[in-house]
């Protein structure tokens, strides 16, 4: 991989741990070479010297950092006791994992044993696991106390605390108060949704990301106009499906979305805004992604990378994408949601959910054909269906990257434009491209794959912000 010294350093500043492993830094001023998330203090850009893996900083010089040891770095050695799976567990903490799975069962999924899970979890964030989940429930019960006029045994229970008795002993002991005492100024009335804002750190392109989404909109489960996002959403809770709808608005003036749920989802607040947080890239830093970019950012400021409210979905867009343009797969894939999917009474038209992994599983290969699909897209689809309903293959953001991206590829007819979409959507990966994109190819003028990718070297470690830009870009043209 080529290292671009600069993109290096904006990458060094941000102490993103999607990009732990991919380079490391060698400080001249110290003679220690360090890992791009490092908890010191950032060197200057004089002092700092790149190097793609750590034998190559050991012999120009350097000796490995005491405090981030490189050896831990993922693709380095041990890389189930790294940050980077720390952080995919909080993540997961933060969408309410623990609100209905173990600790062990939070461990599986993040591809650790128990213990250490536990054991790199406190030395990431300097606190235990239990204690990290107690106070993001009790932030949501602040929340919901504050937001909405859910009586407390419903805040309790959408909290993911066990009872009302534990939400009133913690908050009294962290807050100095009862919920009732926190809340005595709101009364409870019936609603039929509930509000809540979710900052971002701006530039925000709010209307880049919604004609994107537009673009590939499946009617009768999304709607999209120029001022909001609605859809049916449906998630799964201690073995009950819950089904419901969302509205997302931009507030610019206070940095944030609103975002609007039927009350139906209250069972499921917690892991619904996460998922908002997903499809909006809210994580995203548009200060040092634009900076990086350059000249390709300038027509469109804190233009984000949508991701995924489910992962699943995103695989059957990138399937029948391979099959039809994006926009026309949108006809497959609401005639599937029409087909195959639950029916549901949401605003706008809005008259189903989009199917399970579980429910396509299950399927005929000629029912999926009906929709549209070739019989080798249906093929397709059913056997990641099946990868995904077995438990055997995970299409989020804390799935381990190379190992997806493996397992995707080993499906007959998932082509590498289809496994690139679903890195860059449903895993979030940063520098997902795909390179075999036509229209990548015309608007920059590449006559090949190769040509794409050396024009596309020096985007890293952004390259799937670069796609969005050039993606618009052909757009507006065309």
């Amino acid at each position: 991989m080529h290292l671009d010294p600069d993109a290096c350093y904006r990458t060094l500043l941000s102490k993103d741990r999607r990009f732990d492993g991919w380079f490391f830094v060698g400080v001249s001023s110290t003679g220690i070479y360090c890992r791009p998330v490092c908890p010191v203090r950032t060197p200057k850009r004089q002092n700092c010297h790149f190097f793609t893996n750590a034998a190559a900083a050991e012999q120009a010089g350097f000796r490995p950092c005491m405090r981030c040891r490189p050896e831990l770095a993922p693709g380095n050695g041990l890389l189930d006791i790294s940050g980077r799976l720390a952080q995919a567990a909080a993540t997961l903490i933060e969408e309410g994992f623990l609100d209905t799975g173990s600790v062990s069962e939070l461990a599986a999924r993040v591809g650790v044993s128990d213990r250490h899970l536990r054991r790199i979890f406190d030395a990431e964030y300097g606190v235990p696991l239990i204690e990290f989940a107690q106070t993001q429930r009790l932030l949501m019960a602040k929340r919901l106390l504050t937001d909405t006029p859910l009586p407390v045994g419903t805040v309790a229970s959408a909290a993911g605390f066990g009872s009302v008795r534990r939400l009133n002993d913690l908050f009294q002991k962290r807050y100095g108060l009862s919920p009732l005492r926190f809340r005595k100024d709101t009364d409870v009335v019936h609603a039929e949704s509930m509000t809540f804002a979710i900052g971002y750190r701006p530039p925000f392109d709010w209307s880049g990301i919604l004609t994107f989404l537009s673009r590939n909109g499946i009617a009768g489960v999304e709607r999209i106009d120029n001022e909001t996002y609605e859809r049916t959403v449906a998630f799964s809770r201690n073995g009950r499906d819950v089904a419901g709808w969302i509205r997302v608005a931009h507030v610019p003036q206070r940095y944030a979305l609103n975002v609007t749920l039927s009350m139906s989802l209250t069972p499921v607040v917690t892991q619904v805004l996460g998922r908002v947080r997903r499809l909006f890239d809210l994580a995203s830093r548009p200060d040092l992604i634009d900076a990086h970019l350059g000249s390709l950012a300038a027509g469109a400021p804190g233009l984000r990378v949508p991701g995924a409210l489910d992962g699943f979905e995103i695989a059957a867009r990138a399937i029948a994408a391979q099959q039809m343009t994006v926009s026309d797969a949108g006809a497959i894939l609401s005639c599937m949601a029409a087909r195959f999917g639950s029916k549901i009474a949401a605003p706008s038209g809005l008259n189903y959910t989009f199917p399970s992994a579980a429910t396509i599983s299950r399927l005929p290969l000629a029912a999926l054909a009906e929709t549209g699909l070739t019989r080798t897209h249906a093929q397709a689809l059913a056997a990641v269906a099946l990868e995904i309903a077995s438990g055997r293959l995970t299409l989020e953001p804390a799935a381990p990257l190379e190992e997806t991206l493996a397992a995707l590829r080993r499906i007959h007819d998932m082509g590498e434009w289809a496994v690139q979409y679903i890195a860059m959507r449903a895993l979030g990966w940063p520098n997902a491209f795909p390179d075999e994109d036509a229209a990548l190819k015309k608007q920059l003028g590449c006559s090949s794959t190769a040509e794409l990718n050396r024009r596309a070297e020096p985007w890293q470690p952004w390259r799937a912000y670069a796609t969005l830009h050039i993606w618009r870009q052909y757009e507006e043209q065309s």
